[in-house]
């Protein structure tokens, strides 16, 4: 992987992790570095699971695989503002 392979990843790993995050209801208290690692394992598994779909190669805009990536996301930020949450009341 290449130096604007990592940059990349991370910077849709921040939108993928924001988007998510602005599915959830609420608000999360997660700190923004686990968003962007969240977005960035949701991005990797939604365009995995978008490739087994026959989804990920598409003309134009890959509007399922985004879709995708989204909802793993906002799974993602709902599974750690639950985790944190309970860490935060067990101090």
């Amino acid at each position: 992987m290449t130096v604007t392979g990592i940059i990349s990843a991370i910077v849709v790993g921040l939108i993928i992790g924001a988007l998510g995050r602005l599915v959830v209801p609420g608000k999360q208290n997660i700190p923004i570095w686990l968003t962007i690692v969240i977005g960035i394992v949701a991005a990797l598994i939604g365009t995995f699971i978008a490739r087994l779909l026959h989804v990920a190669d598409t003309r134009g805009f890959d509007w399922i695989e985004l879709i995708i990536q989204i909802v793993l996301a906002a799974g993602g930020v709902v599974l750690a503002a639950n985790l944190y949450s309970r860490r935060g009341v067990q101090r």
